[in-house]
Protein backbone atom coordinates (compact mmCIF):
# COMPACT_ATOMS: atom_id res chain seq x y z
CA UNK A 1 0.00 0.00 0.00
CA UNK A 2 1.05 3.60 -0.45
CA UNK A 3 3.38 5.07 2.16
CA UNK A 4 3.02 8.74 2.86
CA UNK A 5 3.96 9.42 6.47
CA UNK A 6 6.78 11.93 6.94
CA UNK A 7 6.81 13.54 3.53
CA UNK A 8 3.63 15.46 4.29
CA UNK A 9 4.32 17.08 7.70
CA UNK A 10 1.18 19.14 7.18
CA UNK A 11 0.96 20.26 10.80
CA UNK A 12 4.48 21.75 10.74
CA UNK A 13 3.74 23.54 7.50
CA UNK A 14 0.49 24.92 8.90
CA UNK A 15 2.38 26.21 11.94
CA UNK A 16 4.84 27.95 9.63
CA UNK A 17 1.91 29.49 7.73
CA UNK A 18 0.52 30.85 11.00
CA UNK A 19 3.88 32.43 11.80
CA UNK A 20 4.10 34.08 8.38
CA UNK A 21 0.52 35.32 8.53
CA UNK A 22 1.23 36.83 11.95
CA UNK A 23 4.22 38.67 10.43
CA UNK A 24 1.98 40.09 7.74
CA UNK A 25 -0.27 41.59 10.42
CA UNK A 26 2.60 43.32 12.21
CA UNK A 27 2.83 47.12 12.05
CA UNK A 28 5.22 48.30 9.36
CA UNK A 29 5.27 44.95 7.51
CA UNK A 30 4.46 46.58 4.18
CA UNK A 31 7.14 49.26 4.61
CA UNK A 32 9.79 46.86 3.32
CA UNK A 33 8.38 45.83 -0.05
CA UNK A 34 11.17 43.34 -0.85
CA UNK A 35 10.81 41.52 2.47
CA UNK A 36 7.00 41.56 2.24
CA UNK A 37 7.12 40.03 -1.24
CA UNK A 38 9.46 37.28 -0.01
CA UNK A 39 7.13 36.42 2.91
CA UNK A 40 4.08 36.35 0.65
CA UNK A 41 5.86 34.09 -1.83
CA UNK A 42 6.92 31.68 0.91
CA UNK A 43 3.39 31.64 2.32
CA UNK A 44 1.88 30.84 -1.07
CA UNK A 45 4.38 28.02 -1.68
CA UNK A 46 3.59 26.49 1.73
CA UNK A 47 -0.15 26.69 1.12
CA UNK A 48 0.25 25.08 -2.29
CA UNK A 49 2.18 22.18 -0.72
CA UNK A 50 -0.41 21.80 2.05
CA UNK A 51 -3.27 21.75 -0.45
CA UNK A 52 -1.55 19.14 -2.61
CA UNK A 53 -0.60 16.99 0.40
CA UNK A 54 -4.10 17.06 1.84
CA UNK A 55 -5.55 16.17 -1.57
CA UNK A 56 -3.28 13.13 -1.82
CA UNK A 57 -4.04 12.06 1.73
CA UNK A 58 -7.77 12.33 1.07
CA UNK A 59 -7.40 10.25 -2.09
CA UNK A 60 -5.53 7.58 -0.13
CA UNK A 61 -8.19 7.50 2.60
CA UNK A 62 -10.93 7.19 -0.05
CA UNK A 63 -9.05 4.33 -1.65
CA UNK A 64 -8.73 2.51 1.65
CA UNK A 65 -12.49 2.87 2.18
CA UNK A 66 -13.21 1.43 -1.25
CA UNK A 67 -11.05 -1.57 -0.43
CA UNK A 68 -12.95 -2.10 2.83
CA UNK A 69 -16.21 -2.01 0.88
CA UNK A 70 -14.97 -4.77 -1.39
CA UNK A 71 -14.83 -2.77 -4.62
CA UNK A 72 -13.34 -4.30 -7.79
CA UNK A 73 -9.68 -5.10 -7.11
CA UNK A 74 -8.58 -4.42 -10.68
CA UNK A 75 -9.85 -0.85 -10.54
CA UNK A 76 -8.39 -0.40 -7.07
CA UNK A 77 -4.98 -1.60 -8.27
CA UNK A 78 -5.09 0.94 -11.11
CA UNK A 79 -5.93 3.69 -8.64
CA UNK A 80 -3.12 2.57 -6.32
CA UNK A 81 -0.64 2.78 -9.21
CA UNK A 82 -1.87 6.27 -10.11
CA UNK A 83 -1.62 7.47 -6.52
CA UNK A 84 1.83 5.96 -6.05
CA UNK A 85 3.06 8.05 -8.99
CA UNK A 86 1.36 11.11 -7.53
CA UNK A 87 2.99 10.55 -4.13
CA UNK A 88 6.38 9.98 -5.77
CA UNK A 89 6.08 13.25 -7.69
CA UNK A 90 5.05 15.08 -4.54
CA UNK A 91 7.96 13.60 -2.59
CA UNK A 92 10.27 14.82 -5.33
CA UNK A 93 8.92 18.36 -4.97
CA UNK A 94 9.73 18.30 -1.26
CA UNK A 95 13.38 17.76 -2.22
CA UNK A 96 13.34 20.92 -4.32
CA UNK A 97 13.75 23.35 -1.44
CA UNK A 98 16.26 25.76 -2.97
CA UNK A 99 14.59 29.14 -3.66
CA UNK A 100 15.75 28.89 -7.30
CA UNK A 101 14.37 25.39 -7.89
CA UNK A 102 11.00 26.67 -9.07
CA UNK A 103 12.57 28.80 -11.77
CA UNK A 104 12.96 28.09 -15.45
CA UNK A 105 16.45 27.36 -16.70
CA UNK A 106 19.07 28.16 -19.31
CA UNK A 107 20.79 25.00 -20.55
CA UNK A 108 24.01 25.11 -22.58
CA UNK A 109 25.78 22.21 -24.27
CA UNK A 110 29.42 22.32 -25.46
CA UNK A 111 31.24 19.43 -27.20
CA UNK A 112 34.64 18.44 -25.88
CA UNK A 113 37.81 17.82 -27.86
CA UNK A 114 37.32 15.34 -30.66
CA UNK A 115 35.85 17.23 -33.57
CA UNK A 116 32.94 15.54 -35.34
CA UNK A 117 32.64 12.78 -32.73
CA UNK A 118 32.07 15.21 -29.85
CA UNK A 119 29.85 17.52 -31.91
CA UNK A 120 27.64 14.56 -32.79
CA UNK A 121 27.48 13.55 -29.13
CA UNK A 122 26.51 17.11 -28.14
CA UNK A 123 23.74 16.94 -30.74
CA UNK A 124 22.49 13.65 -29.28
CA UNK A 125 22.34 15.23 -25.81
CA UNK A 126 20.50 18.26 -27.20
CA UNK A 127 17.89 15.97 -28.72
CA UNK A 128 17.60 14.04 -25.42
CA UNK A 129 16.88 17.20 -23.43
CA UNK A 130 14.41 18.50 -26.01
CA UNK A 131 12.49 15.23 -25.79
CA UNK A 132 12.49 15.45 -21.97
CA UNK A 133 11.21 19.05 -22.15
CA UNK A 134 8.40 18.03 -24.50
CA UNK A 135 7.37 15.08 -22.34
CA UNK A 136 7.20 17.34 -19.29
CA UNK A 137 5.03 19.84 -21.13
CA UNK A 138 7.56 22.66 -20.76
CA UNK A 139 8.29 25.28 -23.41
CA UNK A 140 11.71 26.11 -24.81
CA UNK A 141 13.39 28.27 -27.41
CA UNK A 142 16.89 28.21 -28.84
CA UNK A 143 18.90 31.22 -27.71
CA UNK A 144 21.96 30.06 -29.59
CA UNK A 145 22.67 27.23 -32.02
CA UNK A 146 25.82 26.61 -34.03
CA UNK A 147 25.78 23.41 -36.08
CA UNK A 148 28.82 21.19 -36.36
CA UNK A 149 30.79 21.18 -39.61
CA UNK A 150 29.78 17.58 -40.37
CA UNK A 151 27.22 16.56 -37.73
CA UNK A 152 25.78 17.58 -34.38
CA UNK A 153 26.37 20.97 -32.77
CA UNK A 154 29.33 23.14 -31.78
CA UNK A 155 27.26 25.12 -29.28
CA UNK A 156 23.63 25.13 -28.22
CA UNK A 157 21.76 27.15 -25.61
CA UNK A 158 18.10 26.66 -24.66
CA UNK A 159 15.84 28.83 -22.54
CA UNK A 160 13.29 26.57 -20.83
CA UNK A 161 10.15 27.98 -19.25
CA UNK A 162 8.22 26.10 -16.57
CA UNK A 163 7.88 25.45 -12.86
CA UNK A 164 10.74 23.42 -11.27
CA UNK A 165 12.74 23.26 -14.51
CA UNK A 166 15.96 24.42 -12.82
CA UNK A 167 15.31 22.18 -9.81
CA UNK A 168 15.19 19.13 -12.05
CA UNK A 169 17.84 20.02 -14.62
CA UNK A 170 20.53 21.12 -12.15
CA UNK A 171 21.23 17.39 -11.83
CA UNK A 172 22.50 17.43 -15.43
CA UNK A 173 25.29 19.95 -14.87
CA UNK A 174 28.65 18.37 -15.63
CA UNK A 175 30.52 16.24 -18.14
CA UNK A 176 28.72 13.48 -20.05
CA UNK A 177 30.82 10.67 -21.56
CA UNK A 178 29.89 8.51 -24.56
CA UNK A 179 31.56 5.22 -25.57
CA UNK A 180 30.54 3.71 -28.91
CA UNK A 181 31.66 2.35 -32.27
CA UNK A 182 32.02 5.53 -34.27
CA UNK A 183 29.70 5.93 -37.27
CA UNK A 184 32.32 8.31 -38.70
CA UNK A 185 35.22 5.82 -38.49
CA UNK A 186 35.55 3.57 -41.55
CA UNK A 187 37.59 1.12 -39.43
CA UNK A 188 34.69 0.77 -36.95
CA UNK A 189 36.85 1.51 -33.92
CA UNK A 190 35.49 2.34 -30.51
CA UNK A 191 35.62 6.04 -29.58
CA UNK A 192 35.11 7.97 -26.35
CA UNK A 193 33.52 11.41 -26.61
CA UNK A 194 32.74 14.11 -24.06
CA UNK A 195 30.30 16.98 -23.88
CA UNK A 196 29.68 19.42 -21.06
CA UNK A 197 26.26 20.58 -19.89
CA UNK A 198 25.74 23.80 -17.94
CA UNK A 199 22.48 24.78 -16.27
CA UNK A 200 21.63 28.21 -14.86
CA UNK A 201 18.45 29.43 -13.13
CA UNK A 202 16.37 31.71 -15.32
CA UNK A 203 16.30 34.92 -13.33
CA UNK A 204 13.64 37.61 -13.68
CA UNK A 205 12.78 41.02 -12.25
CA UNK A 206 12.81 39.83 -8.63
CA UNK A 207 16.61 39.43 -8.79
CA UNK A 208 18.73 42.48 -9.53
CA UNK A 209 22.04 41.68 -11.23
CA UNK A 210 23.99 44.87 -11.82
CA UNK A 211 26.34 44.66 -14.82
CA UNK A 212 28.39 47.80 -15.40
CA UNK A 213 28.87 48.91 -18.99
CA UNK A 214 32.61 49.39 -18.32
CA UNK A 215 32.84 45.72 -17.31
CA UNK A 216 31.66 44.31 -20.62
CA UNK A 217 33.10 44.10 -24.12
CA UNK A 218 30.63 43.58 -26.93
CA UNK A 219 31.49 42.24 -30.38
CA UNK A 220 29.25 41.90 -33.42
CA UNK A 221 29.76 39.32 -36.16
CA UNK A 222 27.89 37.47 -38.88
CA UNK A 223 25.83 34.46 -37.95
CA UNK A 224 26.68 31.23 -39.73
CA UNK A 225 24.49 28.34 -40.69
CA UNK A 226 20.69 28.32 -41.07
CA UNK A 227 18.85 31.52 -40.30
CA UNK A 228 17.88 33.29 -43.47
CA UNK A 229 19.44 35.77 -45.85
CA UNK A 230 19.43 38.75 -43.47
CA UNK A 231 21.03 36.80 -40.63
CA UNK A 232 23.92 35.59 -42.74
CA UNK A 233 24.76 38.89 -44.50
CA UNK A 234 24.59 41.35 -41.60
CA UNK A 235 26.52 41.52 -38.32
CA UNK A 236 23.52 40.48 -36.23
CA UNK A 237 25.22 38.00 -33.89
CA UNK A 238 26.50 39.35 -30.57
CA UNK A 239 29.27 38.18 -28.25
CA UNK A 240 29.54 39.76 -24.80
CA UNK A 241 32.59 39.26 -22.59
CA UNK A 242 32.37 40.09 -18.89
CA UNK A 243 35.88 41.40 -18.26
CA UNK A 244 36.14 40.83 -14.45
CA UNK A 245 35.16 37.15 -14.69
CA UNK A 246 36.11 36.29 -18.25
CA UNK A 247 32.64 34.88 -18.91
CA UNK A 248 31.75 35.06 -22.61
CA UNK A 249 28.27 34.55 -24.02
CA UNK A 250 26.98 34.51 -27.58
CA UNK A 251 23.56 35.00 -29.13
CA UNK A 252 22.99 34.53 -32.85
CA UNK A 253 19.42 33.19 -33.00
CA UNK A 254 17.60 36.44 -33.77
CA UNK A 255 17.62 38.58 -36.94
CA UNK A 256 18.11 41.78 -34.96
CA UNK A 257 21.38 42.81 -33.32
CA UNK A 258 19.37 44.50 -30.57
CA UNK A 259 17.43 41.29 -29.82
CA UNK A 260 20.62 39.24 -29.75
CA UNK A 261 22.18 41.74 -27.35
CA UNK A 262 19.17 41.46 -25.04
CA UNK A 263 19.40 37.67 -25.09
CA UNK A 264 23.17 37.69 -24.52
CA UNK A 265 22.75 40.00 -21.52
CA UNK A 266 20.08 37.71 -20.12
CA UNK A 267 22.40 34.72 -20.41
CA UNK A 268 25.28 36.69 -18.88
CA UNK A 269 23.19 37.72 -15.87
CA UNK A 270 22.09 34.13 -15.34
CA UNK A 271 25.72 32.96 -15.43
CA UNK A 272 26.86 35.69 -13.04
CA UNK A 273 24.05 34.76 -10.68
CA UNK A 274 25.07 31.09 -10.84
CA UNK A 275 28.72 32.04 -10.30
CA UNK A 276 27.84 33.80 -7.06
CA UNK A 277 25.63 30.87 -6.07
CA UNK A 278 28.52 28.46 -6.69
CA UNK A 279 30.81 30.58 -4.49
CA UNK A 280 28.36 30.37 -1.62
CA UNK A 281 27.96 26.62 -2.09
CA UNK A 282 31.74 26.17 -2.12
CA UNK A 283 31.93 27.95 1.23
CA UNK A 284 29.35 25.52 2.63
CA UNK A 285 31.29 22.53 1.29
CA UNK A 286 34.44 23.76 3.01
CA UNK A 287 32.56 24.22 6.27
CA UNK A 288 31.34 20.62 6.06
CA UNK A 289 34.69 19.28 4.89
CA UNK A 290 33.38 18.32 1.45
CA UNK A 291 34.50 19.24 -2.00
CA UNK A 292 33.17 18.07 -5.35
CA UNK A 293 34.42 19.08 -8.75
CA UNK A 294 32.92 18.99 -12.20
CA UNK A 295 35.61 18.98 -14.86
CA UNK A 296 36.75 17.13 -17.93
CA UNK A 297 38.22 14.28 -15.91
CA UNK A 298 35.20 13.97 -13.64
CA UNK A 299 32.24 12.94 -15.75
CA UNK A 300 28.90 12.71 -13.96
CA UNK A 301 27.47 10.07 -16.27
CA UNK A 302 28.70 7.52 -18.80
CA UNK A 303 26.69 6.31 -21.78
CA UNK A 304 28.22 3.05 -23.05
CA UNK A 305 26.85 1.70 -26.33
CA UNK A 306 29.66 -0.82 -27.04
CA UNK A 307 30.86 -3.41 -26.10
CA UNK A 308 27.75 -3.56 -23.87
CA UNK A 309 24.84 -1.18 -23.35
CA UNK A 310 24.65 0.67 -20.05
CA UNK A 311 24.15 4.21 -18.78
CA UNK A 312 25.56 4.86 -15.31
CA UNK A 313 25.45 7.95 -13.12
CA UNK A 314 28.74 8.07 -11.22
CA UNK A 315 27.34 10.13 -8.32
CA UNK A 316 24.36 7.94 -7.41
CA UNK A 317 25.49 4.64 -9.02
CA UNK A 318 22.10 4.36 -10.72
CA UNK A 319 22.43 2.47 -13.97
CA UNK A 320 20.04 1.42 -16.72
CA UNK A 321 20.41 -0.77 -19.79
CA UNK A 322 17.59 0.73 -21.85
CA UNK A 323 19.74 3.16 -23.82
CA UNK A 324 17.05 4.14 -26.32
CA UNK A 325 14.48 5.25 -23.74
CA UNK A 326 17.04 7.50 -22.04
CA UNK A 327 18.15 9.05 -25.33
CA UNK A 328 14.44 9.62 -26.03
CA UNK A 329 14.22 11.80 -22.92
CA UNK A 330 13.39 9.35 -20.13
CA UNK A 331 15.96 10.73 -17.68
CA UNK A 332 13.73 11.13 -14.61
CA UNK A 333 15.26 8.06 -12.95
CA UNK A 334 18.63 9.89 -12.87
CA UNK A 335 17.10 13.21 -11.80
CA UNK A 336 15.17 11.66 -8.90
CA UNK A 337 18.18 9.66 -7.71
CA UNK A 338 20.38 12.76 -7.83
CA UNK A 339 17.95 14.85 -5.76
CA UNK A 340 17.71 12.13 -3.10
CA UNK A 341 21.49 11.64 -3.11
CA UNK A 342 22.02 15.38 -2.84
CA UNK A 343 19.72 15.58 0.17
CA UNK A 344 21.26 12.59 1.93
CA UNK A 345 24.87 13.64 1.41
CA UNK A 346 24.28 17.39 2.00
CA UNK A 347 25.73 18.22 -1.42
CA UNK A 348 25.18 21.76 -2.68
Amino acid sequence: MIKYGGIFEIDKKKEKCNVLEAKMNENGFWNDNEKATQVMRELKELKDIIEEAEGIRNDINDLMELRKLGEDETEIDKEVERLEKKVSQFELKTLLDDPDDKRGAILTIHPGAGGTESCDWAGMLLRMYKRWIEKKGYKYRELDFQPGDVAGVKDATLEIQGVYVYGYLKSEKGVHRLVRISPFDSNKRRHTSFASVFVYPLIDEDININVKEDDIKMEMFRSSGPGGQNVNKLNTAVRIVHIPTGIAVVSRSERSQYQNRQIAMRILKARLYQLEKDKQEEKMRKLEGEKTEISWGNQIRSYVLQPYQMIKDHRTNVQIGDIQSVMDGDIDIFIEAYLKWKKQTHQY
